[in-house]
C-alpha cells in the first residue's frame, strides 16, 4: 500500500516545489519580459478564435434551452437574465479554461517535453540559466494575464449569441433583453467572474510546465505527457470551481 502511494505523494511534492519556484521568481530578477510578451501572443491571441466561438454559440444554447424552460411559466423575459448570471458567474470562466487548457497546457508540455528529451533544458542548466525562471515563470505570468481577459471576451459575446437568439426567435426587444441582463450582474458576480480565471490560469500554466519538465522516454513521453497535462488541469479546474463557488455561496 505505501508503494503505491509513493509515487502520487512525489509527483504533488514536486508540482508544488515547482510552483513554488515559479511563483517566487515573479519577483526576482531577471523578468523575461519579452518572453512573457511572446507568450502573452501565443496565448491570447492565438486562443481568441476559438474563445469567440465557444463564448458566441455558449450563450446562443443557454438562451434557447432557458426559454424551453422559461416560457412554461411565462417568464420569458427572464431569459436574459438567466444567461447573464450563468455565463457570468460558471460557463464563461469553465469554458474558456477548459478551451485554453486544451490549447495551451498541452502546448506548454510538449514544447517542454521536447526540450527535455532533447537535454536543452540541462544544457540550459550548464550555462548558469534557471529554466524555471526562463521557461515556467512567463508562461504562468502571461496565463494569468490573458486569461482573465478572455473570459471577459466570451461572457460578452455569450450575452450578445444569447441576445440574437431572444430578438430574432424570442422577439424580445433590445432594450427588453439588454436591461434584465444589466441588472441581473452584482459586484461580487463580477468578483467570481474574474477570480475564477485568475486562479485557474496557475492550473493552466504550472500543470503544463510541470509534466512538460517531468518528460521522459523520447518522443512516446511528449506524447503522453501532453495528454497527462490536459486531463489532470480539466479536472483540477472543475475541482477548484467547486470550492470557489462554494465559498461565495456561503458568503
Amino acid at each position: 500500500m505505501l508503494d503505491l502511494l509513493k509515487q502520487p505523494v512525489l509527483s504533488v511534492q514536486e508540482f508544488l516545489a515547482l510552483s513554488a519556484k515559479a511563483i517566487r521568481n515573479v519577483i526576482r530578477r531577471p523578468h523575461y519580459a519579452d518572453d512573457i510578451f511572446l507568450q502573452m501572443d501565443g496565448i491570447g491571441v492565438g486562443s481568441l478564435p476559438i474563445v469567440v466561438l465557444t463564448g458566441f454559440f455558449s450563450g446562443a444554447v443557454l438562451a434557447l434551452q432557458m426559454s424551453k424552460a422559461l416560457s412554461q411559466y411565462g417568464a420569458v423575459g427572464k431569459t436574459g437574465e438567466l444567461v447573464t448570471i450563468s455565463l457570468v458567474r460558471e460557463l464563461g470562466p469553465v469554458l474558456t479554461a477548459l478551451m485554453i487548457a486544451g490549447r495551451n497546457s498541452s502546448g506548454m508540455a510538449s514544447e517542454l517535453g521536447s526540450m527535455k528529451v532533447t537535454e536543452q533544458i540541462d544544457a540550459m542548466r550548464a550555462l548558469g540559466t534557471d529554466p524555471i525562471q526562463k521557461l515556467v515563470t512567463p508562461r504562468l505570468i502571461a496565463t494569468c494575464i490573458v486569461l482573465p481577459l478572455l473570459t471577459v471576451i466570451a461572457d460578452f459575446l455569450g450575452v450578445f449569441g444569447a441576445f440574437l437568439i431572444a430578438y430574432t426567435l424570442l422577439k424580445m426587444t433590445p432594450a427588453q433583453y439588454w436591461n434584465s441582463a444589466w441588472q441581473a450582474i452584482v459586484y461580487s458576480d463580477i468578483f467570481q467572474g474574474l477570480l475564477k480565471p485568475f486562479v485557474f490560469a496557475f492550473i493552466v500554466a504550472l500543470v503544463g510546465c510541470y509534466f512538460g519538465m517531468q518528460t521522459t522516454g523520447g518522443t512516446q513521453g511528449v506524447g503522453r505527457s501532453t495528454t497527462r497535462a490536459v486531463v489532470v488541469a480539466s479536472v483540477w479546474i472543475f475541482v477548484l470551481d467547486f470550492f470557489i463557488t462554494r465559498f461565495f455561496v456561503n458568503l
